[in-house]
């Protein structure tokens, strides 16, 4: 006799999904998890990072899809990010640093994920494995910084690395087999990245790029938590 009891499957939740890297994880998760929901500047519903009421709107949006679809939200990955645009570009001095520039880099990097964790990782289930993914740069690590400049960027990383660590705790709380890790990319092929890809770097496909961090969450052990990693799964300092 068939249990009368549906066990729940697991939902996949990409916000920035209208970027390089976001797109190539919305379709590696289609093909390899099943049901994946996308979220974005361009998505019904769509995120403004400087609109909350907004990041509200679009957790209520996945929750609801998750009751619909009767399936428990498993894995978050927040890919979203601001290297250069019109608010300026990385900053070569100390004389460089700009208002505008701190502003966005700021409110997408760090101030974005820091309401997204508020508005999502409450939807994560309280029982067995679940991860929550923040893309975030080695260059934010202030441990390995050696070379100096890029002030905005390597600040607004360097935040969220301490935002996810601290949400780490807290989710531990909640669920012992939840993770909340910080994730470097590497150099990925895409818009953000191109201007400064250089000779040497180890630049891949964004499909490529996805296929990799995917497959580092899915093998991450549970002492992982709160880190900072590699796309290769390697550990990197704070």
């Amino acid at each position: 006799m068939a249990d009368s009891q549906t066990v729940p499957h697991s939902v996949a939740l990409v916000v920035g999904a209208g970027g390089g890297l976001g797109a190539a994880l919305v379709a590696e998760l289609s093909q390899s998890h099943g049901t994946v929901l996308a979220l974005g500047r361009t998505t019904q519903p769509a995120i403004d990072f400087s609109d909350e009421a907004s990041i509200a709107s679009a957790a209520a949006w996945v929750a609801a899809e998750c009751q619909r679809l009767q399936g428990e939200l498993r894995l978050i990955v927040v890919a979203s990010g601001f290297l250069h645009g019109a608010a300026g570009q990385p900053e070569r001095s100390w004389s460089q640093l700009s208002p505008d520039y701190l502003q966005q880099v700021f409110l997408v990097n760090t101030i974005g994920p820091a309401l997204l964790m508020k508005h999502l990782l409450p939807l994560l289930p309280k029982q067995g494995r679940c991860v929550a993914a923040f893309i975030s740069a080695k260059v934010g690590s202030i441990g390995d910084n050696a070379l100096g400049g890029w002030y905005g960027y390597r600040a607004s990383k360097a935040a969220l690395n301490q935002l996810v660590k601290t949400a780490s705790i807290e989710l531990a709380r909640r669920n012992r087999q939840a993770l909340c890790v910080a994730v470097h990319p590497g150099t990925v092929d895409t818009a953000l990245s191109q201007p400064f890809s250089k000779t040497g770097l180890n630049v891949r496909p964004p499909a490529q790029a996805a296929r990799e961090i995917l497959t580092v969450l899915q093998q991450l052990p549970l002492d992982a938590t709160g880190q900072l990693v590699d796309y290769q799964g390697q550990t990197l300092p704070f």
